[in-house]
């Protein structure tokens, strides 16, 4: 089994600073990193506190031997590490994992990917580093990683991706984005189910209203059972679907910015903007909808300034 490279653990603020107070009793390098508390290194491994949960972020070579030996025992006052099976059976039980992409960047498509896992699946999940997308930064490592979840034997996969000009489509039509989300998350479930007819569970992050999902689930996946909850990602199945969707919007990313000389960044950034005003300049501003989510205020404040 590969050595242990990334942790993330959620901690109280006590927990937090208690976690600070031994890293500089112990002589750890500290160093400001934007959306931290603290950020310390020391030897093969770094440790990050983000403000947001507090929680914790451990990474390198080292890290498994700092969660055995220092976190747990002198913060967490727990032992999970190596105990998942027994603290959280249900990610090893046969179920489904759905979570998506894109929501959140003016740029590209919404992807939806959905895995199924059983127990054997699960394991070998956790061996590869098949974590919340979200909690990594590098395109090379989240393509490496989807290769490495769909080369797992038994893994059954599927994705949705809906380009630009579709979603806006969709929106249009379901008149917002938590209606559009359930359709595509249904849509995954479907796909799925005539792969594993007999699962009984998906899973997925909570929506903001829980029976917009119910509803747009067809024939095939009304009689499964909906398990929607915050902070899904722990799921070795929905971090695994995370993972296969994040690989998907950012190689559509890269591959658009390519054809057309305009590189597209994430998120809703100035960067964005500005390279959506040479779209804009260079194609018209009915080229948009092709790139972009249109109902996004990025849009009306790009077309008022052109």
């Amino acid at each position: 089994m590969p050595a242990l490279s990334t942790y993330t653990k959620t901690l109280t603020t006590a927990q937090a600073e208690k976690l600070r107070g031994i890293l500089q009793e112990e002589g750890w390098s500290f160093e400001d990193k934007a959306w931290c508390l603290y950020a310390a290194s020391r030897g093969k491994v770094n440790v990050l506190v983000y403000e947001k949960g507090p929680k914790a972020v451990v990474q390198g070579k080292e890290t498994e031997n700092f969660v055995l030996n220092t976190l747990e025992p002198r913060v967490l006052g727990v032992a999970e590490l190596g105990y998942e099976e027994v603290h959280h059976p249900e990610f090893y039980q046969p179920h489904l994992g759905v979570d998506e992409s894109g929501k959140g960047d003016f740029f590209g498509p919404l992807v939806i990917a959905g895995v199924y896992a059983d127990a054997g699946v699960a394991r070998m999940l956790r061996e590869c580093g098949a974590v919340d997308s979200k909690q990594i930064s590098s395109d090379q490592k989240i393509e490496k990683l989807a290769e490495a979840v769909r080369d797992i034997p038994g893994l059954r996969w599927e994705v949705v991706q809906i380009n630009p000009e579709r979603y806006n489509a969709l929106y249009e039509k379901f008149g917002n984005l938590n209606r559009l989300l359930a359709w595509g998350h249904a849509k995954v479930i479907e796909l799925l189910l005539e792969k594993v007819p007999d699962c009984p569970r998906a899973v997925s992050d909570q929506f903001a209203n829980p029976v917009v999902l119910q509803r747009a689930l067809q024939a095939k996946g009304r009689g499964i059972e909906l398990v929607q909850r915050t902070k899904a990602e722990s799921d070795p199945a929905v971090a695994a679907a995370s993972i296969l969707a994040r690989e998907r919007f950012v190689r559509w990313l890269r591959e658009t910015g390519e054809s057309i000389g305009i590189a597209l960044p994430k998120g809703v950034s100035p960067a964005v903007k500005e390279s959506a005003r040479r779209i804009v300049a260079s194609r018209g501003a009915d080229a948009l909808p092709h790139f972009t989510k249109t109902h996004f205020r990025t849009t009306a404040e790009l077309l008022a300034a052109s």
